[in-house]
């Protein structure tokens, strides 16, 4: 699963700090993927992110979506985001595709990491579709650093693969390129190594992929294996259950979270907005300190060990295991 990021502040204030950015550059990168690269209007400078980073871009309707940032993490005035086109989506990609044009000013949130780069004496990315976009990054940070690093990089068809001429381009043979088209599906347990000490194993794209790859890393210990899904594992079921007991130790406030409501809306209705955005526990918006309790985790988002840790939870989803928790709110 996911490493918990140690970059995004883990108490929920319920507050941020929004920008509007300008649409500098809209391109075509591949077959139903266009990238967005993003400025401020008064040219200033941008928030910091490190690798494996998104951020919302709140676009005209309503819509809040989430993108991996896949641009040049030390140029301070632009962001580059790609956005594939859905046609089964929610309707945020289709927006995107069919009305933001150069020149549109789109609201921004973050960014925020789940997805960070740890230190690794070897790195083996895995990417499927649009899946691409939080390693590059990664890549780059590796190349930086030293780090030997390889790619294996699938998708349907050469030209739906997004950035994948460039990365072949720029890194030869550590670039391994299989459109299923024309090479089937990847052989994951071929190409991937066992556990090696230091070595660290990154993934992203579709579920069945990721699936794939936690098979064929049966054998990795925790936390050497890190995924991050664009779509949360399951329809996480966030009510449901018994009712339990909620105090906020900042405010003092408790209140009864029932059967039938979800935490984000016990909160809520108690007077307390956590700031939220996909409510499938995928995006990380609403995470927030757990300070006593066993939290019942119903993410996307967390590893292992970060559940077995207790000491934080994404409200919009997950519930507790235990009769009462205590949150830092």
């Amino acid at each position: 699963m996911v490493m918990k990021s140690s970059a995004a502040p883990a108490a929920n204030s319920g507050t941020a700090a929004a920008l509007s950015l300008r649409v500098a550059r809209r391109a075509e990168v591949a077959d139903g993927v266009v990238s967005l690269t993003l400025t401020r209007p008064d040219g200033g400078r941008l928030p910091d992110w490190t690798p494996g980073a998104h951020v919302d871009l709140v676009l005209p309707g309503g819509f809040t979506r989430q993108y991996s940032l896949c641009g040049d993490r030390w140029d301070a005035h632009s962001y580059r985001v790609a956005v594939l086109r859905e046609p089964g989506g929610r309707g945020g990609s289709a927006f995107v595709h069919e009305h933001v044009r150069e020149g549109d000013l789109l609201g921004l949130g973050g960014p925020r990491n789940n997805f960070a780069l740890a230190p690794a004496r070897e790195y083996h990315f895995v990417a499927g579709g649009i899946g691409i976009t939080p390693l590059i990054p990664m890549i780059t940070q590796a190349e930086l650093l030293g780090v030997p690093w390889r790619l294996l990089y699938g998708g349907r068809t050469r030209s739906s693969m997004a950035f994948a001429g460039e990365l072949a381009r720029a890194h030869g043979d550590r670039v391994r390129l299989l459109p299923e088209d024309e090479c089937g599906r990847p052989d994951l347990a071929d190409w991937l190594p066992g556990p090696a000490p230091g070595a660290k194993v990154y993934a992203c794209g579709p579920g069945g992929l990721l699936d794939a790859v936690r098979g064929a890393c049966d054998r990795w210990p925790p936390g050497q294996v890190r995924t991050e899904r664009f779509v949360a594992a399951a329809a996480a079921d966030s009510t449901g259950g018994r009712e339990f007991e909620v105090e906020l130790r900042r405010s003092g406030t408790r209140l009864t979270v029932g059967r039938d409501q979800t935490l984000l809306q016990a909160l809520a209705g108690a007077g307390t907005q956590v700031l939220s955005s996909c409510r499938q526990g995928l995006c990380g918006t609403c995470e927030t300190t757990v300070l006593d309790g066993v939290p019942d985790h119903r993410d996307s988002i967390l590893d292992e060990t970060d559940r077995a840790a207790g000491d934080c939870m994404f409200v919009c989803v997950s519930r507790s295991h235990s009769e009462r928790l205590v949150l830092d709110l």
